[in-house]
C-alpha cells in the first residue's frame, strides 16, 4: 500500500510508536506480564488507527481520481455533447415551410437564406440540423416537382393582378361611402329601372336615361361637394356606361327582354348599374 509515495509496514510502525511512548519501562520490566499486556493493547490500537486512516484516505482518494478522469473526458469531448447546444424550437413541426419560418410564396433565395441562418444558429445540435436540412430538401423537391408539372395558382395570379400599377391606379380613385348614401342611390336607381322596364316608349327609354344622368351628377356632387368633379364624373360615367352596355348587348350578352326595344332597355339597365357605382364610390 502506498502513502505519500513511501512503503511502510503497519506492524513496525506500531512497535516503534509503542516503544517510543514508554522508554523507561522497556529496559526495567520488559519481562513483566502487565507490561506485555499494555504493549499488546497499544500496538493493537495503533495498528487499528493507522488502518482506519489509510482506509478513509483510500476511500476518499478513489472518487477524486474518478471525478478528475470524468471531468477530463467531458472537457475533451464536450464539443460532441448535444445537451449544451441550443435546440431548434420548431424541430417537431411537420410543415417544412412553417419549420423554416417562411411563406409558401417565398423565392429560392429566401428559402436558402432561411436554411443558412438556421444551420449557423443551431449548428451544435445535430437533430436540429437534420430537421432543418430535411425541411429544406422537401421544399426544393416540391418546387422541382411543380416545375415539371406546372399548375395555375389562382390566388397568386389574382394577387399579381391586384398589385399591378394599373389596377392600383384605378382602385385609388374609389372610396367607401356611408351607408345612408348607398341606400339613397340604390332606391333611386331601382325606381328608375322599374319605370324603364314597365313603361318603354317607342323611341326607347330616353326620358329615364336623361334622369339617370341628372341623378348621377347630383349624387356625386352630394358626396364630393365639387361641381366640376360632379359634372366630369357624371358625364364620363354616363357615356362610358352606355358604350360598355351597348358592347355587351351586341357582342356578349344575349337579349334578356322581349320586345321591339329590348336592346335599348337592357342597355339602359346595364348603364344604371355603372352609374350607381360611380355615384357611390368615385372620389
Amino acid at each position: 500500500m502506498f502513502l505519500s509515495g513511501l512503503t511502510c509496514n503497519p506492524l513496525r510502525i506500531s512497535c516503534h510508536m509503542a516503544c517510543s511512548a514508554s522508554p523507561s519501562s522497556a529496559h526495567g520490566s520488559a519481562s513483566s506480564p502487565i507490561f506485555k499486556e499494555k504493549l499488546r493493547i497499544k500496538m493493537t490500537s495503533s495498528h487499528n488507527a493507522i488502518r482506519r486512516h489509510w482506509t478513509i484516505s483510500t476511500q476518499r482518494g478513489i472518487p477524486v481520481k474518478i471525478t478528475r478522469k470524468k471531468n477530463g473526458i467531458c472537457a475533451s469531448f464536450g464539443d460532441m455533447a448535444d445537451s449544451s447546444a441550443d435546440v431548434f424550437p420548431r424541430i417537431d413541426i411537420k410543415d417544412p415551410y412553417k419549420r423554416l419560418g417562411i411563406s409558401r410564396e417565398a423565392s429560392e433565395e429566401e428559402i436558402q437564406a432561411a436554411r443558412n441562418f438556421l444551420i449557423n444558429k443551431y449548428a451544435g445540435h445535430r437533430p436540429s440540423v437534420d430537421a432543418i436540412e430535411s425541411a429544406h430538401d422537401k421544399i426544393i423537391m416540391q418546387s422541382f416537382h411543380d416545375r415539371k408539372n406546372p399548375k395555375i395558382n389562382i390566388k397568386k395570379k389574382l394577387r399579381e393582378v391586384t398589385q399591378s400599377r394599373f389596377v392600383k391606379a384605378i382602385t385609388s380613385r374609389f372610396e367607401m361611402p356611408r351607408r345612408s348614401i348607398i341606400l339613397k342611390t340604390t332606391i333611386a336607381f331601382l325606381v328608375l329601372a322599374v319605370l324603364t322596364v314597365l313603361f318603354p316608349t317607342e323611341e326607347g327609354p330616353t326620358f329615364q336615361v336623361a334622369i339617370s344622368l341628372v341623378l348621377s351628377i347630383y349624387f356625386i356632387y352630394d358626396r364630393l361637394k365639387s361641381r366640376l368633379l360632379a359634372c366630369l364624373y357624371g358625364i364620363g360615367s354616363f357615356f362610358g356606361s352606355w358604350l360598355l352596355g351597348t358592347f355587351l348587348m351586341v357582342s356578349v350578352v344575349p337579349p334578356l327582354l322581349k320586345g321591339p326595344r329590348s336592346l335599348e332597355v337592357t342597355t339602359s339597365l346595364i348603364s344604371y348599374v355603372l352609374l350607381w357605382v360611380s355615384s357611390n364610390y368615385l372620389k
